[in-house]
C-alpha cells in the first residue's frame, strides 16, 4: 500500500492557521493539489501566498462554510482549478467557552453549526462529487477519503467546554455514521481526536500559563507534547491508499492521555 498523495486533489478547511494549515502545507509538499479554505480571508490569503511561493499546486478559497451557497461555490472553485477532488480534510472548528447555566453564553448552537453541521454539508457535497467522478471513470479504484480533525475533548468533561465537547462528540459519531453510509460508494471517513500539539497558539498559552507545559507532560503517559508533523503524517495515512481498509475510526492522537484517570495524573505531580 502507498502513502503517496502525488497527483491527488485535496480540500483542507480551517487552513489559515493551526493543524489545518500544517496539513495543507504537508499535503502540498507531498505533491497533492491543495485548496486551502478558511473564513478569515486576510489570514488565508497571506498564508496561501507563502505556500504558493514554494508550491505551484496551491489555491485558496475564502468563505463561511456555514452558508450553503459558500459550499456550492467551493466545489465549483476546486473543479474549475483542479478538475477533481479526492481528499477532504475537515479542519475548520471553533473553540468557545461555555456557561451551562446561561443559554446566551453557552455557544451551543454556534459550535454545533461550525463544528458539526458545516462539516456535514461540506462532506455531503464533496462526496457527491467524488461519486460523480468515479461514475465517469468506470473502474474499481478507491473513490475518496474524508478526514475529520476532532479532539479528545469529545471524551472528557469540562464545565467550561460543554458546547465544544459535545460538538466534538457529535463530529466523532458523524464520522462513524457517514463511514457506514458511504462504504458502498468506496468513500472512507475517519477522524483524528487530537490532544496537546506544539503549535503557535499553544506556545503562547504556555507562556501565559507557565505550569501548563509540565501539567500536559505529567498527564501524558508518553511524557511529551506532540509535534505538528506527527499529526499531519497521521492525516496523510488516513488520506492515502495505505489506510484503504480503514473507515469509521477515531484515531486518538494524545500520547495515551485519555487512558489514565485524571486523579492518577494529579497524584504523579
Amino acid at each position: 500500500m502507498s502513502f503517496s498523495l502525488d497527483g491527488k486533489t485535496a480540500i483542507v478547511t480551517g487552513a489559515a492557521n493551526g493543524i489545518g494549515h500544517e496539513v495543507a502545507r504537508h499535503f502540498s509538499a507531498q505533491n497533492a493539489r491543495v485548496m486551502l479554505v478558511d473564513r478569515d480571508e486576510e489570514k488565508l490569503e497571506t498564508e496561501a501566498g507563502k505556500l504558493a511561493k514554494e508550491f505551484e499546486n496551491v489555491r485558496f478559497f475564502a468563505g463561511d462554510l456555514r452558508e450553503k451557497l459558500t459550499v456550492a461555490n467551493l466545489l465549483s472553485a476546486i473543479i474549475d482549478d483542479f478538475g477533481t477532488v479526492d481528499i477532504l480534510v475537515n479542519g475548520a472548528h471553533q473553540v468557545l467557552p461555555s456557561d451551562p447555566l446561561d443559554a446566551t453564553e453557552d455557544h451551543f448552537e454556534e459550535l454545533l453549526q461550525q463544528n458539526v453541521l458545516a462539516n456535514l454539508r461540506v462532506t455531503q457535497a464533496v462526496a457527491k462529487r467524488m461519486i460523480a467522478q468515479v461514475d465517469k471513470r468506470g473502474d474499481e479504484r478507491p473513490v475518496g477519503s474524508v478526514v475529520n480533525l476532532s479532539s479528545i475533548a469529545a471524551d472528557r468533561t469540562n464545565k467550561e467546554q460543554l458546547a465544544y465537547s459535545v460538538s466534538c462528540a457529535a463530529l466523532n459519531q458523524m464520522t462513524r455514521s457517514l463511514a457506514v453510509a458511504f462504504a458502498d460508494k468506496r468513500i472512507r471517513v475517519n477522524a483524528i481526536a487530537i490532544g496537546s500539539v506544539r503549535l503557535a497558539n499553544m506556545e503562547e498559552h504556555m507562556k501565559e500559563n507557565p505550569d501548563m507545559h509540565d501539567l500536559s507532560i505529567t498527564a501524558t503517559p508518553l511524557g511529551r507534547i506532540a509535534e505538528a508533523q506527527e499529526v499531519v503524517e497521521t492525516a496523510q495515512y488516513l488520506a492515502s491508499e495505505a489506510s484503504g481498509f480503514v473507515t469509521g475510526q477515531i484515531i486518538t492522537f494524545d500520547g495515551g492521555r485519555t487512558l489514565i484517570d485524571p486523579l492518577q495524573a494529579a497524584a504523579a505531580r
